[in-house]
């Protein structure tokens, strides 16, 4: 019998996006593999139900026949804590992402269902695992929806205009943050016409925004870290970027955040003083918010003004571009799949794969990830 993949309704509120699109169900059913999709779990992100059992797969009326049906379950989010006892399967594997320093509880409770979960977003930086990095390819959603919810909240032009009456000069826009999210909002902002800063705390990134026709801001604080992120920074080179930056917060027009620290709360950058140097009207939009934001006043999915500034914390930015995000985060599960599972249709032990090892999370019982593992005992 062939190994059966599920692929739910997303069961996170509001959430548009699906793990599978049809074009990767119809490439996996080829392969010899068996796809069933819950009813509905494309149509949020406009692929019909239709367009999966004309791919092969096959359909399921709910989510209790999916799990009973499939071995392996693929979806963006991990399930509730509620809900993972729902998932409990002898061999059942999940895979998604889980970011399991924000959401304890649900890993505590899969690994108490016995469940084998690969966590999408513990997979390592090196060349293999690239076209698997879920991470880059929801951020490159993340920063282009960032720039585009920036020019749609300010009440100005961003490129220049010259006109009859008057030339209209291009606003000034600011990114904090250089990675794979805050690169796209730069370009994106630029394609807009705005003028673009942008501010790193690693100096490698200045090439790669100087690339994009924006002008780097080089501060004095290096803080490159392992596998291309960046690392947290020490109090004292807070508060010297923070006096630095503020200058340049102060005379932006619109200001894009999307720092991260893998696994830890999003840096503070933009302070509530920095905001209130701002000009009326001008814009700040948090792509950090949903781990906590870059943005002293910025509260997680509301929208709030202070002194005629505008200030957001969208937190599913790649949600809302839905279809596309879908496309590129089934890319990656495809790719993943490619090693999970073998020639001999079945699963791969982790052991036997870097990329494997370093993304099992939980298998039947067992915490796996040490990190994960002392948060939960220091808890």
């Amino acid at each position: 019998m062939p190994l059966r993949i599920g692929v739910p309704k997303e069961p996170a509120a509001g959430e548009r996006r699906v793990a599978l699109v049809p074009e990767t169900a119809a490439r996996l059913a080829k392969s010899g593999l068996e796809v069933h999709v819950e009813r509905g779990a494309g149509a949020r992100a406009f692929f019909p139900d239709t367009a999966y059992t004309e791919a092969g797969a096959l359909l399921a009326s709910d989510r209790a026949e999916l799990f009973a049906k499939t071995d392996l379950v693929v979806q963006l989010g991990p399930p509730t804590p509620e809900d993972a006892e729902s998932y409990e399967k002898p061999g059942g594997v999940l895979v998604s992402l889980v970011y399991p320093g924000r959401n304890l509880e649900s890993v505590r409770a899969m690994n108490a269902a016995g469940i084998t979960v690969y966590a999408m977003d513990l997979m390592p930086r090196i060349s293999r695992a690239q076209a698997m990095d879920v991470l880059s390819s929801q951020a490159t959603a993340a920063g282009y929806r960032a720039a585009l919810l920036a020019a749609e909240l300010s009440p100005r032009f961003l490129p220049m205009l010259t006109t009859a009456f008057g030339t209209i000069r291009p606003a000034k826009a600011l990114v904090c943050g250089a990675g794979v999210a805050g690169l796209m909002a730069i370009a994106t902002l630029r394609r807009l016409g705005a003028m673009v800063e942008a501010y790193d705390v690693r100096s490698a990134a200045a090439e790669q925004v100087q690339s994009l026709g924006a002008k780097f801001l080089a501060l004095p604080v290096e803080a490159s870290g392992s596998g291309g992120y960046a690392r947290e920074l020490t109090d004292a080179e807070r508060e010297k970027q923070r006096a630095l930056l503020g200058s340049a917060v102060a005379a932006a027009d619109a200001v894009v955040t999307t720092a991260n620290v893998p696994g830890k709360k999003a840096p503070l950058i933009v302070t509530r003083d920095m905001v209130g140097r701002m000009r009326p009207a001008a814009v700040v939009v948090d792509a950090a918010a949903e781990s906590g934001g870059n943005c002293e006043l910025t509260k997680p999915g509301s929208r709030v003004e202070e002194n005629g500034v505008v200030i957001v914390g969208p937190t599913n930015l790649p949600g809302e571009l839905a279809h596309h995000s879908s496309y590129m985060y089934s890319k990656n599960i495809e790719a993943f799949l490619k090693i999970l599972i073998g020639s001999d249709g079945r699963i791969v032990a982790a052991e036997k794969d870097e990329i494997l090892d370093a993304t099992l999370l939980c298998r039947e019982g067992s915490l796996k990830h040490g990190p994960t593992r002392q948060l939960l005992e220091a808890r």
